[in-house]
């Protein structure tokens, strides 16, 4: 996997690492975590500046929470918890689960949204609940590039100084990152599989 991901970034450069952010956090199953320390280990070979890699990484982080936050935002809350009820099963979401985390999300702001983003599924839904408190979008918008930026700077510099112990690194993190990656997929199809409204019969 480590081959195929550092000749994704090698090809498509900044515009590969925007788009695989911009997918991470519209998709929660897609985990950043094994995909942007290896722009930091481009950057250290010379081939990415590390200034834009934070960069378009965090705009894509950004960019790619929008859609939900909207969301969250036009449709209201009711009509997001009826939703949830009967098309659900795909974010793995009810009803009862929107209610907690709205409720969270009032007692707590903008910091959920900060530390939100460096939690892997939560980054993603986190949005949701701010769009449905209407939360003012310039203030969203500096809390998740915040939270992003974050992340970001400590996943990228991971990459950037392990650098030198690459290839032990790469044996290490190449069988790893397939555990990983089948660990979230297991775990989202199980949420898939046993998830049920939350108001059954409604």
């Amino acid at each position: 996997m480590t081959d195929w991901i550092i000749q994704t970034i090698t090809d498509l450069g900044y515009v590969g690492i925007f788009l695989v952010m911009l997918a991470e956090s519209l998709f929660p199953p897609i985990p950043s975590e094994l995909i942007i320390p290896f722009a930091g280990f481009a950057a250290a070979n010379g081939q990415l500046d590390l200034f834009w890699v934070l960069f378009t990484a965090t705009l894509g982080a950004v960019v790619g929470m929008l859609p939900w936050y909207f969301a969250g935002r036009l449709f209201g809350l009711e009509r997001v918890r009826w939703l949830a009820d009967r098309y659900g099963r795909l974010v793995t979401m009810n009803a009862g689960e929107i209610d907690v985390a709205v409720g969270f999300f009032r007692r707590y702001g903008p910091a959920i949204v900060l530390f939100g983003r460096l939690l892997p599924i939560i980054r993603t839904l986190i949005s949701i609940p701010a769009g449905l408190s209407r939360m003012r979008l310039p203030v969203f918008l500096a809390a998740s590039a915040t939270g992003a930026l974050v992340w970001n700077i400590f996943l990228t510099m991971a990459g950037y100084i392990l650098h030198e112990h690459y290839e032990l690194i790469e044996i290490v993190l190449d069988p790893l990152s397939y555990g990983v990656l089948a660990a979230v997929v297991l775990l989202y199809l199980f949420r898939v599989a046993t998830w049920k409204p939350s108001r059954a019969g409604r």
